[in-house]
């Protein structure tokens, strides 16, 4: 995913209407890439324990980071500058406080950190009307289907189910897929939103 990532990034920093749009594509961009990029460093190699303990502290930050992201070109484009303001404030605030909680207690046990990922996943849902009234019907679908796949790999990730061949295609490599898939929809929501 970090070429296709970075290529689809391009794309749509280059190809948004104003330079807010640009801007905040860019922080999307950017976010992606580094959840991409260190989750296939962190899972194609033998770091040893210094290298895995840092790889895995920034693999579970930056998902913090790809909501906090994937919020900003919505929030920017399809919300009016107050409620933008808020939604903002929440999912930055909120990831910058579960990134500190993850890097400073990497050992938590998942049925803890999981359901702060969700938490703030679905913060914007308050906007959906709004998301629905801006960008239409196909931008609103295309987020919550997104939400719903993000979701459905937080579930799979915190029960470690389906597991359906452990050792070629197992409950990991479901909430990847689920993962991948989930940022498509969005990707396309956000570039429906910023053309």
């Amino acid at each position: 995913m970090v070429p296709a990532s970075l290529i689809a990034g391009i794309v749509l920093v280059c190809l948004a209407r104003t330079p807010q749009a640009a801007l905040a594509c860019a922080v999307y961009s950017v976010t992606a890439w580094m959840l991409f990029a260190t989750s296939a460093i962190y899972h194609r190699g033998t770091w040893g324990r210094l290298g895995e303990a840092l790889l895995r502290r920034l693999d579970h930050a930056n998902i913090f980071l790809i909501i906090a992201g994937t919020c900003t070109p919505l929030a920017v484009l399809l919300l009016p500058p107050g409620q933008r303001s808020l939604l903002m404030w929440i999912v930055w605030a909120g990831a910058l406080a579960g990134i500190a909680f993850r890097v400073f207690w990497v050992g938590a046990p998942r049925w803890l950190y999981t359901p702060c990922y969700l938490a703030l996943g679905w913060a914007p849902v308050r906007y959906l009307l709004d998301f629905l009234h801006t960008g239409g019907a196909a931008v609103l679908i295309l987020i919550v289907v997104g939400g719903l796949l993000y979701s459905a790999g937080a579930v799979v990730y915190a029960l470690q189910r389906p597991d359906p061949s452990p050792r070629w295609f197992g409950f990991h490599e479901v909430f990847h897929a689920l993962t991948v898939v989930a940022f498509t929809a969005h990707y396309i929501a956000v570039s429906l939103a910023a053309y």
